[in-house]
């Protein structure tokens, strides 16, 4: 992926108020590990389903980080494991560690 996540929107939705904008940093740096570590235990299970319901989980966050081309691709495997098709599953733990590396850094 060429994107970089940012605080776009974030700010945005804060609007200058920097309690609020902390607050939806630390929403977010507190549900994303536990939402990939779900997803995870649900692709190494095969539960391709649950996976799906995660990936739903986290395209949102994905979006929220300005990640157009990301949220796509989160798109389209969430969609893609719903009929059991893993192929997108490594440009999208790509994506997952980018974020990671990211929300490390706020």
């Amino acid at each position: 992926m060429s994107e970089t996540p940012n605080l776009n929107y974030i700010n945005e939705l804060a609007a200058g108020d920097l309690g609020i904008k902390t607050k939806l940093i630390n929403i977010m740096k507190n549900e994303f590990p536990e939402e990939r570590a779900e997803f995870a235990i649900y692709m190494q299970s095969s539960e391709y389903n649950k996976a799906s319901e995660q990936v739903h989980k986290l395209k949102h966050k994905i979006n929220i980080l300005g990640l157009q081309k990301g949220y796509v691709l989160a798109k389209n495997f969430e969609n893609d494991l719903k009929n059991e098709n893993t192929s997108l599953n490594d440009r999208f733990r790509k994506l997952l560690n980018t974020i990671e590396n990211y929300l490390n850094t706020l």
